[in-house]
């Protein structure tokens, strides 16, 4: 389990890294980011996820959002996972296509040929993952929460309705929440699946509420400009499902705002404050 540290800087206080290792789930070196609230210089820290969207990199919430001066605040570790895996021999989207392949992993797992042996990004964030971080940082494996923007919405949302026993908290910006039944995701879900539909529930937010799947409160931002949410985000589909089965939602429609990360940095705040509250020692 070791890392190569690419880069540490001091930032509010804490410390800003970027770091490296062989993953043994994708074949591939992995990068991923950690941000130390400078309270981690006296003992593990809660933790928040933070999974990007299609063509992000580990890099993009860390550079953008301005998330680290009120996590500083708060005492809370920030995780940034890139979002597939990278290499000569990884296929990417036979077209070049943005939304497949290359930086769209979808957290899930692959099954089908060419992309099973690489793509395994589910098993990468919930097991691999996980154990490099609290080998090497000071983080309370205990008291972690999930957040995630548009692709990395809809993996926080799974990840966490799937595994309810490891985050106790979970949020997102304008996730996809309904992959069976949009352009982003039958292109994905079907090349990485199969074309069997019934394969693709288990990655779907809305299928897991209906099947059952349940999480804490869910908080979940929108814009109401964002161009994206009436053909691939929908995010009424994940309300509907919740009021049916009983799922504590909280739905906020963002008038004006879009899908950027200006957004994001809009509201992150409001996010890191309400991850703290339920990551607070019980």
């Amino acid at each position: 389990m070791t890392i190569e540290t690419l880069s540490e800087q001091l930032c509010f206080g804490g410390r800003q890294g970027f770091y490296r290792h062989q993953s043994a789930e994708t074949g591939t070196p992995m990068r991923f980011a950690v941000y130390l609230p400078p309270q981690a210089q006296s003992g593990p820290v809660p933790v928040l996820w933070f999974l990007s969207g299609l063509t992000c990199t580990e890099e993009n919430f860390v550079v953008k959002a301005g998330a680290q001066r009120v996590a500083a605040e708060l005492g809370m570790a920030l995780i940034s996972p890139d979002t597939s895996p990278r290499g000569e021999a990884v296929p990417g989207d036979p077209d070049n296509a943005y939304d497949f392949g290359l930086g769209a992993g979808f957290y899930l797992d692959a099954t089908q040929a060419p992309w099973a042996t690489h793509y395994r990004m589910y098993s990468y964030i919930t097991q691999e993952l996980p154990q490099i971080l609290a080998a090497h940082f000071p983080l309370d494996m205990s008291r972690q929460g999930i957040t995630g923007h548009s692709m990395g919405g809809h993996g926080a949302l799974t990840i966490a309705l799937k595994n309810p026993a490891v985050f106790r908290s979970v949020s997102a910006f304008a996730p996809i929440v309904a992959p069976s039944e949009v352009p982003w995701g039958r292109k994905a879900l079907g090349r990485y699946l199969g074309e069997d539909a019934t394969a693709w529930a288990d990655y779907d937010a809305c299928a897991l509420v209906r099947s059952g799947k349940r999480a804490p409160l869910v908080f979940i931002d929108q814009g109401e400009a964002d161009k994206f949410l009436g053909e691939q985000l929908r995010s009424e589909l994940f309300a509907d499902a919740c009021a049916s089965a009983g799922q504590p939602v909280m739905l906020r429609m963002q008038a004006g705002y879009d899908h950027s990360y200006y957004f994001i940095a809009s509201f992150i705040e409001d996010h890191l404050r309400w991850h703290a509250q339920a990551l607070a020692p019980v």
